[in-house]
């Protein structure tokens, strides 16, 4: 075979070595970032949840208060 051909096949298989070792590397990365902001997003939504969860429960706490302070009213009105 010629030199030049051995050189060019060489460089073929380097290249392509190289090329898949870049793209496996970055494929890794990649999803390694998905995982981590896939992480954040799931505690994000937790914390809105309970947000939620505590906006709901504050306005029924609001709502019973409305009610006893509207009763003692009542009695205070019985009683004068």
């Amino acid at each position: 075979m010629n030199d030049n051909v051995i050189v060019a096949v060489l460089s073929l298989i380097g290249t392509l070595g190289g090329t898949l070792g870049g793209i496996l590397a970055t494929s890794r990365l990649s999803n390694y970032r998905i995982e981590q902001l896939e992480k954040k997003v799931e505690k994000h939504n937790s914390l809105i949840e309970r947000t939620f969860r505590l906006e709901e429960t504050n306005s029924v706490l609001e709502e019973k208060i409305r009610v006893a302070n509207h009763r003692i009213d009542d009695l205070e009105d019985i009683v004068n």
